[in-house]
C-alpha cells in the first residue's frame, strides 16, 4: 500500500520536473500560419477545445464517474484531477517541445499531421473502463486516489498524446498545458459534481464526432503546411 509520505515525495519530485520543463529555455515550436494563429491565447483555446471534446466519453471521464460514486467528495476529487493532469500534461508537453527541437520542421509537420488524423480516427472508438482498470482505485483518501488513478490512466491516453502534439505544434508551452488541463476540468467537473445522471445525458456519439472533426481539421491544417 502506497504511504502518504511516499506519494508526496513522488509528487514533489514529479512537480519539480514538470516545473523545470515548463520554465526551461527550450526552443519554441514554430507557430502554424492562419487567420487566428497569432491571437495571444490561440494555443490555449485550441488546446482547451480539443481536449474537452476528446475527453467526453473517454476512459478518464468514466474513471471520474467511478471516483465520484465511491468517495462522494467532489472537492478532493476535482483537486486530484487538477494535480494529476497538470503533472501528466506538463511532462507530455515537455516531450512535445523536445520533439519539435529534435526534428526538422518538415519532418515535424508530416508527423504532426499524420498523428492528428490518427487521433481523429481513435476518437471515434468508444472507450471502456474494464475490470483491470479497477486496480487504479486505491481504497482510501479521495484526493490521493484520484491523483494516482488519473495520472496513471492518462499515460498513453488520447488526451495525453494530443497534448504532446499540441505542444510540438504550438507555443508557449504553458498555454498548451493550461489549455489541456482546463479542457480536462471542463469535461470532468460536471460528471464529478452531478454524477451518473449528468453522465447519462452526455451526447457521447455527437461529442466523439465533433472531437474527431476537430483533430481532423488540425491534421489537415498541418498536412497543408507540410505539402506547401
Amino acid at each position: 500500500m502506497l504511504s502518504l509520505d511516499t506519494f508526496l515525495a513522488g509528487a514533489l519530485s514529479a512537480g519539480a520536473l514538470s516545473g523545470s520543463l515548463l520554465g526551461a529555455a527550450l526552443p519554441e515550436p514554430a507557430q502554424p500560419d492562419g487567420l487566428l494563429s497569432g491571437a495571444p491565447l490561440w494555443p490555449a483555446l485550441v488546446s482547451t477545445g480539443s481536449v474537452a471534446l476528446a475527453e467526453i466519453g473517454d476512459k478518464t471521464q468514466l474513471l471520474a464517474l467511478l471516483l465520484a460514486a465511491r468517495f462522494r467528495q467532489p472537492g478532493p476529487i476535482v483537486a486530484g484531477i487538477l494535480v494529476a493532469t497538470l503533472l501528466n500534461h506538463a511532462l507530455a508537453g515537455g516531450l512535445g517541445v523536445l520533439a519539435a527541437a529534435w526534428l526538422t520542421p518538415a519532418m515535424l509537420r508530416w508527423i504532426v499531421a499524420a498523428s492528428f488524423i490518427a487521433i481523429a480516427l481513435w476518437t471515434l472508438k468508444p472507450d471502456k473502463f474494464d475490470d483491470a482498470d479497477q486496480g487504479l482505485l486505491p481504497a482510501r483518501n479521495a484526493f490521493i486516489a484520484t491523483t494516482i488513478a488519473f495520472f496513471v490512466a492518462e499515460i498513453g491516453d488520447k488526451t495525453q498524446v494530443a497534448t504532446v502534439l499540441l505542444a510540438a505544434n504550438y507555443s508557449p508551452l504553458w498555454q498548451v498545458v493550461a489549455g489541456t488541463t482546463l479542457g480536462m476540468l471542463l469535461a470532468n467537473v460536471p460528471v464529478v459534481a452531478l454524477g451518473s445522471r449528468f453522465a447519462r445525458r452526455l451526447p457521447l456519439r455527437a461529442a466523439r464526432i465533433a472531437a474527431a472533426l476537430v483533430f481532423l481539421a488540425l491534421g489537415s491544417w498541418a498536412l497543408a503546411q507540410a505539402v506547401s
